[in-house]
């Protein structure tokens, strides 16, 4: 019998990633939940190495607009208590005048002013981070985690990833650059709940 010849497909085609499905986020305000929420900063030392330093107990919430996501922003304090790069004697150091002056400044914070639809489960999160009194713009590049009913609260949760970058210095944070990198990576992973229903 004659032999029937597959459809041939382009090399883009044969590459080209299925396109993930939209995750529906429930419009309304969640709370962050600092127990799941850590900012991770990296730096370049010296060209020898990459560490980094941990940014907890974030406190804040996020209000998410589904009809219209330009209409929602989210809102967050971080507390550099919660500093932590695993090494004491650096925790010290980075608590320091020489950084971030804890006992002067005791928190970092951020405000969004303008969120954008940036593609399918993709946010654009421009907003205004204040370091040591010092303000600056910085944008966030969001992914939506997902979205649903959390399975041991039983209220509407979602999570998300962001990534940017800034220059230290811009904050009074320069101490050593470009040495050691002026240019910092910040993660952050966050996950939030909205409140029960009353």
């Amino acid at each position: 019998p004659a032999q029937t010849e597959a459809p041939a497909t382009t090399s883009a085609e044969a590459v080209a990633a299925p396109e993930a499905d939209a995750i529906a986020v429930a419009s309304g305000t969640y709370a962050i939940d600092p127990t799941h929420t850590d900012v991770l900063a990296q730096w370049n030392h010296l060209g020898f190495s990459n560490p980094s330093a941990h940014f907890g107990n974030a406190e804040g919430h996020i209000v998410y607009n589904a009809d219209d996501v330009s209409q929602s922003s989210v809102e967050v304090t971080l507390p550099l208590s919660g500093m932590n790069s695993f090494t004491a004697k650096f925790d010290e150091h980075l608590r320091s005048a020489d950084f971030f002056d804890v006992g002067v400044f005791p928190q970092a914070t951020f405000k969004s002013t303008k969120v954008e639809a940036a593609g399918t489960n993709k946010l654009t999160v421009t907003g205004e981070l204040t370091i040591k009194d010092i303000t600056k713009p910085v944008v966030l590049d969001v992914t939506v985690n997902g979205a649903g009913e959390h399975p041991m609260r039983k209220v509407p949760a979602v999570g998300f990833e962001a990534t940017t970058s800034l220059k230290r210095s811009d904050f009074g944070l320069g101490m050593a650059a470009p040495a050691v990198s002026d240019e910092v990576t910040l993660r952050i992973t966050t996950e939030a709940t909205q409140a029960p229903a009353q």
